[in-house]
């Protein structure tokens, strides 16, 4: 089994991929509308996005912590920074400089809830086809 460290890294990795998820599926869906991308009019893709995006936006709005967040520093329970370069490898610290930014928290209220209503209102500009060809 892999040790708690690797696991946290794990956890980091994934929520650098939710981020790209997020923050990328939205350029799909303006980018790919107009251009026939099937994934711009998935149903299913379309509907996980928009969900995953309010998630997050609540969250935040509510005042909770991520958990994914809580999982890595949980694992990291030996205090190391991955943002320190004498604690983290290279992927570890550029990752999480892009996933983690220092602002206070009702900042990222506001940017989250901007991006869930752009998210909102593409799906309503643009609904997902009822079926993709």
């Amino acid at each position: 089994m892999p040790d708690a460290s690797t696991l946290a890294d794990v956890v980091l990795i994934v929520h650098f991929a939710i981020v790209l998820f997020n923050v990328g599926g939205l350029v799909i869906v303006l980018a790919g509308h107009g251009r026939g991308w099937r994934v711009a009019h998935q149903r299913a893709w379309r509907l996980v996005h928009l969900c995953l995006v309010w998630f997050v936006t609540l969250e935040t709005l509510l005042g909770y912590a991520c958990p994914l967040t809580v999982l890595e520093d949980a694992l990291r329970s030996d205090g190391a920074d991955v943002r320190d370069a004498a604690a983290a490898g290279f992927l570890q610290r550029w990752i999480s400089r892009l996933v983690f930014w220092d602002l206070p928290p009702w900042v990222f209220g506001v940017l989250y809830l901007a991006f869930s209503l752009a998210v909102t209102a593409t799906y309503l500009r643009w609904p997902p086809a009822r079926r993709v060809l």
